[in-house]
This record gives C-alpha cells, sequence and structure tokens, in this order.
C-alpha cells in the first residue's frame, strides 16, 4: 500500500523530500510531481529498483527517462550532443519536453551506469533525458548520488498520471510513497523529441506543439550594446532584413527558415523605442525600427542565443566575466576586432557612420553562413 503525503498539508516540506530520498536509497519506487504528469521514479544506481520499475511500467511499450538536473549535466551524459541537439536543450529545459539521443561511441557518464540500468534506459540504443521543472523533484536530486529514472507518464489504460489518485490507481502495488502536490500543471505528458545528426521529429506528441518545438530549433541571433536603443536595433534590423533577402523571404517569415535576431543591452531600461537617428537612418535603408522596445540582457536569453554579437570589447568581457560559461558563442560584432562607437547624442551624421560600419560587418557575417 503506498504511501502518499501532500506538500500542501506538511509543515515542512523538507521532510517529505529527505524521506523521499531515503527510500529511493533503499531500492524503492517513488512517484513525484511534475509539471506534466507524476513520474514514478528509482534510483539509477540501484539495478534491482530499475527493473522493478520497468516491470511495473503503466503504458505498454514505454520507454523509462532519465531524469537529470540541467543542460550541463546532460552533456556530461551526452558528450557527443550535436549544435541542434544543445539548442533545444538548452531552451526546453528546465520543462515539459524529453530529448531522445543515440546512445554514441562516447557514452559519458552514461557508460559508468550499471549495465542493466544502461539496458533499461537505451534498449533500442536510444536515451531518454529530461529536466523536469517542479521544485520537488529537484529537490530530491540534489540529494542524490545520481540521477533518477522515470518510468511512464501514463497508466495501463493510457491515461496521464495527473493526479496522485490516478498513481495510485495505476501503480499502488509497486510505489512505496507518493509526493502529492495536487493535479500538474499541464496534465499532459511531456512531448518527445528526436534530436539525430543535426535534425528533429516528435516521437510522443504532449504538451509542447510540433510548431513550438520548430521555433525553438532555430538559430537565434543576438546581438548586444549598452542601451539597446542605438547600436544593438540597428545591428537588428538590418541583420533582419539582409537576411530574409539572402533567404528570399519576408522577415516574419524568418523563423520558418530555422532563424531568430533580437537584440538586448548591457544597461537596458525595458521597453524604450530606439533614438530617433536610429530610426531614421534605418528607414531610408527600408528597415523600420518604429516597434522596437528595448530590453536588458538576461541569463536565459544568453542561454538560448547561438551567437551573440557585442559592439565593443568592453561589452564582451563583462558579459564573460559574469556568465564564462557562453565563451565559445560571444563575439565582436566587427570582423577586425574593433569596437564599434556609440553615437548616442551625436548628430545625426555620427549615426549614417556607425550603421554604414554595423551593415559592412554584418555582410560579412552573413557572407561567411552556409546560406
Amino acid at each position: 500500500m503506498s504511501t502518499v503525503v501532500d506538500l500542501r498539508k506538511t509543515d515542512d516540506p523538507r521532510d517529505a523530500i529527505h524521506r523521499a530520498v531515503h527510500l529511493l536509497a533503499e531500492g524503492h519506487i517513488v512517484a513525484f510531481p511534475t509539471e506534466t504528469a507524476y513520474a514514478p521514479c528509482v534510483n539509477a544506481l540501484s539495478p534491482k529498483a530499475v527493473q522493478k520499475l520497468v516491470a511495473s511500467a503503466g503504458k505498454p511499450g514505454s520507454h523509462p527517462t532519465l531524469m537529470l538536473k540541467g543542460f550541463h549535466e546532460a552533456i556530461d551524459y551526452v558528450p557527443d550532443m550535436d549544435e541542434l541537439a544543445q539548442r533545444l536543450a538548452r531552451r526546453c529545459w528546465p520543462g515539459p519536453v524529453t530529448l531522445a539521443f543515440r546512445v554514441g561511441s562516447q557514452p559519458g557518464l552514461f557508460g559508468a551506469l550499471p549495465p542493466e540500468t544502461r539496458a533499461a534506459l537505451a534498449p533500442d540504443d536510444q536515451l531518454w533525458i529530461r529536466v523536469p521543472a517542479h521544485d520537488c523533484i529537484h529537490d530530491a536530486m540534489r540529494l542524490m548520488p545520481a540521477p533518477l529514472v522515470a518510468g511512464a507518464e501514463r497508466g495501463h489504460d493510457g491515461r496521464a498520471l495527473t493526479t496522485s489518485a490516478y498513481v495510485l490507481a495505476a501503480l499502488d502495488d509497486h510505489v512505496e510513497l507518493v509526493i502529492d502536490d495536487g493535479e500538474c500543471r499541464y496534465a499532459e505528458p511531456a512531448t518527445v523529441v528526436e534530436v539525430d545528426s543535426g535534425a528533429w521529429s516528435i516521437l510522443e506528441p504532449g504538451v509542447v506543439k510540433e510548431t513550438m518545438i520548430g521555433r525553438l530549433a532555430c538559430e537565434l541571433y543576438l546581438f548586444i550594446c549598452t542601451g539597446n536603443t542605438c547600436r544593438s536595433p540597428l545591428a537588428e534590423g538590418f541583420f533582419r532584413k539582409m537576411l530574409a533577402d539572402r533567404l528570399h523571404c519576408a522577415e516574419d517569415e524568418l523563423a520558418d527558415h530555422g532563424y531568430l535576431v533580437m537584440s538586448a543591452g548591457m544597461s537596458a531600461e525595458p521597453g524604450l523605442p530606439a533614438s530617433l537617428e536610429s530610426v531614421e537612418v534605418a528607414r531610408r535603408s527600408g528597415v523600420d525600427l518604429r516597434g522596437h522596445e528595448s530590453q536588458p540582457i538576461t541569463e536565459r536569453l544568453l542561454e538560448q542565443s547561438d551567437r551573440i554579437f557585442t559592439m565593443t570589447r568592453g561589452h564582451r568581457d563583462a558579459l564573460l566575466a559574469s556568465f564564462p560559461r557562453i565563451a565559445s558563442r560571444v563575439e565582436l560584432l566587427a570582423r577586425d576586432n574593433t569596437d564599434i562607437s556609440d553615437p548616442i547624442g551625436a548628430p545625426q551624421e555620427e549615426y549614417d557612420i556607425c550603421q554604414k560600419e554595423i551593415e559592412k560587418h554584418l555582410r560579412l557575417i552573413l557572407d561567411a553562413m552556409s546560406i
């Protein structure tokens, strides 16, 4: 008979987490809430528990999932993850998307798991990984010496395990503890996306629809200056137009071709328009900046960006001082590694010079792209 602990009624949720971790260490199955459905989980270092989980799987033919704490831990398990896979992982996690990878020739930490666990996780040489967005399961994983292996999010009848009652009805004979946090946010299983050889496809539909996965798979080009009202809006606007011209499409169709273009500022106030001088110099070249609204850089935006261009070395150095992990994706906009000066407060002629300088380097970037 399963024990149910209601997080909403307990005096200290940490007691439930510690109890769950203790049971996982002993080889029991614990069901955790996630944003999609309740996930019956076991300790990846316990082969007997993994086999028990597989035997109790709800949906016939279900594929176990490796639950991890974040993108960088996933790299340890899939060290040969390609650019597209990394892009989707950075943007989808934590969240309701499971990514399916082929087990490569360099299995990373996956190769350090017990053979029984590896066989259960990749019966078809395909490893499913997810980083759920729920504090409860993350708190438990932080106390565990190894990842969790999760079973199906659906019961034998195909119904998603979106409440503790559904878990009890489907798996009561197998689950030692259910941590109850009410009905799951989305009440629909995670979307399973296979990523292989630079392409993606949906294996199992779920919360995140195909059109959204397509947008998440786009390459994101981010241009950064100080206030996001002069230089970076010009770079964003001109690059968007030049890229659309190169692809022979409208600017609002760039996402359909796999590209997104944005800008931000190191010290930007949110919601400010582009400077009048920038709007004017852009207008002359058929670039419309009238709808621009400034935004500050955030860690999330930087993590999601594939190529990040700064106007000055000072901008680049400041970014790397705060976010050293993005070093491989940050570069100066100027191809000759010079700074592009800020024209703010200067006459219109200085904006004209700035625009020409930006456009010159954007053209060099475009010429180096394989399109």
